[in-house]
């Protein structure tokens, strides 16, 4: 009787997803507050693309220097993405979002403080481990938030947020590019200790994660989270059966607080789950995350995001004016383009997103390495119309992924891993994530003073091309499937 009701519920689940339900305006709430965490995330790496000039100059330290603090933020965040896992599984994700912003603060507190190559590398550490914890929890809540009717939605908005942060970075670089040398790059940084706290106060008044309360036996108040976040009180009771299945909780143990079987109650042998003892369909599910998170990043995206006025540079802009605002209308283009995705994905699909973006990006980083290569044939030094298609081509690239692979491969990765290993199964995409960023980060300068600079956007239109390859024959499509039955999927 009691499965007969179960699918009863779940049945009127799918047939109220054809009637497009209004969107759950608190689930809304919750997914737009935990994500803001991102804002400080793309902040913190942008910012060096318009302060590192002043730097060098204040500092006197060299482009391998910068090189090197560019990108190690990226490695640094490893800390962060791989402890977030286990914070998240042990205090709860409200608690690591709350811990998340606490590191920005002093993050940006030493940045800005900061006499030294040292003392900036201690400020990049402590940035770049609240980066990994942003990365890994801000889209494993929102997905764990979200209602199947919205959670591409509300899954895609750490990346808005991610690019929102880049886009005032760079309006950072240009207002307190006027200041004098020593101040001016400080403040770039010191702003960015502001927001944390308003976030981390508003982060009091979201509710715990449903999944992380049935993992703990809180049955109860998961429950009334899920009817608040669900768009019925069929669906409620349908995501927190599914939910309580997945842990291994038997359906009619029904009281306020419930016994959690030991290995999921306090997540051992996680690990085992993901590897040694994996299924077929686990190990297809951890190897999609992996190279869907290795493909976003070898793509290139965050040598434009922090290299563009280098870029530009060649491309025949000089003036620190024309430079910093062609980098705010590129952080336009990048947040515009995102809210396609945002607002598409769960319409549309992820497949027919990922594989648009992907030809965009292709396209895009060919005819920006051919406009650079007729400029070093040319030699020319003054803005041409050469210049004008390597500007509209770099907008065009981060417009292209932006629309599909920047914020879908979060929504896709953390949708597709299964509740028993998913704090993990995050920790170790994002690893990834950041281990590639930083590569392409702290490379770029060597790269194409070796390759030049139109080879380096061949070879990664290169990649880009084999990631199309990639998701056109193994990533199925998850669009209006519930994050528990996804793994049914990966079995096939």
């Amino acid at each position: 009787m009691e499965e007969e009701k179960i699918e009863a519920a779940r049945e009127h689940l799918l047939s109220t997803k054809q009637t497009s339900p209004k969107k759950n305006k608190y689930a809304l709430g919750c997914g737009v507050l935990a994500s803001m965490t991102t804002i400080l995330m793309g902040y913190h790496v942008a910012v060096m693309s318009g302060a590192q000039k002043y730097m060098q100059e204040d500092l006197g330290i060299t482009d391998t220097q910068i090189e090197i603090l560019s990108g190690i933020i990226n490695v640094y965040s490893l800390v962060g993405s791989l402890a977030a896992g286990y914070t998240s599984d042990w205090i709860g994700r409200r608690a690591t979002i709350i811990l998340a912003s606490a590191i920005f603060f002093v993050g940006a507190v030493i940045m800005s403080f900061a006499t030294n190559y040292a003392i900036l590398m201690a400020g990049r550490f402590v940035a770049g481990v609240a980066i990994g914890y942003s990365l890994m929890i801000a889209p494993v809540y929102t997905s764990e938030i979200a209602p199947a009717s919205m959670r591409g939605l509300l899954s895609s908005l750490p990346e808005v947020f991610i690019n929102s942060g880049v886009l005032l970075s760079y309006v950072s670089n240009l207002a307190f590019s006027g200041f004098a040398i020593n101040l001016g790059w400080r403040l770039m940084f010191g702003i960015a200790a502001i927001p944390p706290a308003f976030l981390a106060c508003g982060v009091l008044f979201m509710p715990e994660s449903p999944r992380w309360l049935v993992m703990k036996g809180r049955i109860s108040e998961a429950r009334n989270v899920l009817v608040k976040t669900s768009d019925s009180h069929e669906e409620a009771e349908a995501r927190l059966e599914d939910i309580k299945e997945t842990v291994g909780i038997p359906s009619d143990a029904t009281g306020d607080i419930v016994v959690v079987p030991k290995n999921e109650k306090n997540g051992e042998n996680v690990w085992k789950d993901m590897f040694t003892k994996a299924t077929p369909a686990a190990k297809r599910i951890i190897i999609t995350v992996l190279l869907l998170q290795f493909f976003q990043q070898a793509s290139g995206i965050d040598s434009v995001v922090l290299y563009t006025p280098r870029v530009l540079e060649k491309a025949g802009l000089k003036s620190d004016t024309q430079l910093l605002g062609a980098t705010i209308l590129i952080g336009v283009a990048k947040v515009g383009s995102i809210l396609v995705a945002t607002f598409t994905s769960d319409r549309l699909g992820r497949r027919v997103l990922f594989l648009s973006s992907v030809s965009g990006m292709v396209i895009s980083l060919v005819v920006l390495g051919l406009g650079l290569e007729i400029i070093d044939w040319t030699h020319e030094e003054n803005f041409s119309w050469v210049g004008v298609v390597c500007i509209v081509a770099a907008v065009t690239f981060v417009m292209s992924f932006s629309i599909g692979l920047g914020p879908l491969a979060w929504v896709y990765c953390s949708e597709i891993l299964p509740l028993r290993i998913r704090g993990q199964g995050a920790s170790l995409g994002t690893a990834m994530n950041r281990i590639i960023s930083g590569l392409v980060t702290m490379t770029f300068i060597s790269l194409y003073e070796a390759i030049t600079v139109a080879g380096s956007f061949f070879l990664y239109a290169g990649i880009a091309a084999m990631s199309w390859i990639f998701i056109y024959f193994c990533l199925p499509e998850t669009k209006g499937r519930s994050l528990e039955d996804i793994e049914v999927l990966f079995a096939k």
